[in-house]
């Protein structure tokens, strides 16, 4: 059994949603719906890291620690990294982060995720991916692709087709070539207390600028990125409008 932790970074300006955590699903807020999942997942403590007592409030009565982070933070990463100050957790503390406006993440990749990355001594970082099966995904760029070494660990990621197939990507064939697994990256995070706290002194890259992936500032820095794989990504969180009246008929149907 291995012990880690949940911190849910979650802050109220959202930019496409103001207030998002506090957005109400099947009449609870949604933040109470994803401490809930972080509670499932067996974590030994579970910390919800808000820069609004609002948003604290909203999951009263449930065991989770609320501690109140800064309103400056540019990332969800630095948002943790202060939560795991606030908590005094020693370097080697393995940290899995939740986000705010994630609901169906299933308990039991966290649980792997972070059995993932205690079982090893390279990385201080693990995330999922998943194979990619329609090559419009290959092309879309909002779908973040990853690259793997024979050892599991990130190459790179990209918003672009990665790998790129020479003879084929320059055809009209709307199928994926074969025999090769393409992986779009699935945002979920283990990491160490220690990686985090070195984290935040890096200066973003500027593979990170032109991508806008953070992740690529770990690359950038010669740090290592194990990546698991697994079948299927799980359902989207909430971004847009959209996204709010799917999660909140999904939340419909389950409990009819």
């Amino acid at each position: 059994m291995v012990d880690f932790k949940i911190v849910i970074p979650a802050r109220h300006a959202s930019t496409r949603l103001p207030g998002k955590p506090l957005l109400d699903i099947a009449g609870r807020p949604m933040i109470y719906h994803v401490c809930e999942r972080g509670l499932e997942a067996g974590a030994s403590e579970v910390v919800l890291a808000t820069d609004d007592e609002r948003i604290a409030e909203a999951v009263a009565g449930l065991p989770v620690t609320a501690v109140m982070t800064g309103t400056n933070h540019c990332s969800g990463t630095e948002r943790i990294k202060e939560a795991t100050d606030i908590m005094g957790w020693p370097d080697e503390t393995i940290v899995v982060n939740l986000q705010g406006d994630e609901p169906f993440i299933p308990p039991d990749l966290k649980r792997r995720l972070a059995r993932l990355l205690a079982k090893q001594d390279v990385a201080e970082v693990a995330t999922l991916a998943t194979p990619i099966v329609d090559r419009a995904e290959i092309f879309n760029p909002n779908a973040v692709k990853v690259v793997l070494d024979r050892d599991g660990h990130a190459l790179y990621f990209s918003r672009a087709p990665i790998p790129w197939h020479r003879a084929s990507f320059n055809s009209a064939d709307a199928n994926l070539p074969p025999n090769f697994p393409w992986l779009r990256h699935i945002g979920v995070y283990a990491y160490s207390v220690g990686f985090l706290r070195r984290y935040v002194s890096w200066p973003p890259s500027e593979l990170e600028a032109v991508e806008s992936l953070e992740q690529l500032r770990i690359l950038w820095m010669g740090e290592r990125i194990l990546v698991m794989s697994v079948d299927s990504a799980p359902e989207a969180g909430v971004d847009t409008e959209e996204d709010l009246h799917r999660v909140r008929a999904r939340f419909t149907e389950a409990g009819s």
